[in-house]
Order: C-alpha cells, then sequence, then structure tokens
C-alpha cells in the first residue's frame, strides 16, 4: 500500500504529496470541503497546516483522508 511521506499544502485546496513508491502526485481536495467534518478545512489557513503522520496526511482536530484515496484520485506530478 501506498504511504505518504510529504506534502505540501497549496493555496488552491490542493495537496502536493510524494509517496513510498517514489511517485508525486497532486490531490485537489476541493470536492471534500463540503463534506462533513472536512468542511472546517475552507479555512485556508488550517488547510495549510496540513502533515504527514501514520502513512497519510492529516490536519489538527484528528482529520485525515486514507492515503489510498490521496493516491487513487490525484495525478502524476513531473519534478
Amino acid at each position: 500500500m501506498e504511504s505518504v511521506t510529504r506534502v505540501v499544502p497549496r493555496e488552491d485546496f490542493s495537496l502536493e504529496l510524494w509517496f513510498n513508491t517514489g511517485d508525486h502526485r497532486l490531490f485537489d481536495a476541493r470536492p471534500y470541503l463540503n463534506r462533513g467534518v472536512f468542511t472546517s478545512l475552507q479555512d485556508v489557513a488550517l488547510f495549510k497546516q496540513a502533515f504527514v503522520a501514520l502513512d497519510t496526511v492529516c490536519w489538527p482536530g484528528d482529520l485525515d483522508i486514507a492515503p489510498e484515496t490521496l493516491y487513487d484520485l490525484s495525478v502524476p506530478l513531473t519534478d
């Protein structure tokens, strides 16, 4: 299973991600920002507090997105 090793949150509510597979990908979080607990992430200051823990992306308040979701719904980036 893919694990997130690094995350860089962007102003446009996307996440630049690096995985243990060596993949560098971009995940658009905007579709999630109107769903349940993720509505708090509409605050860009909170969104930009994303960090890696337990092999995935997390935010304060016990928010996270499964690493397989991040991988499957992201697009490749070229370095």
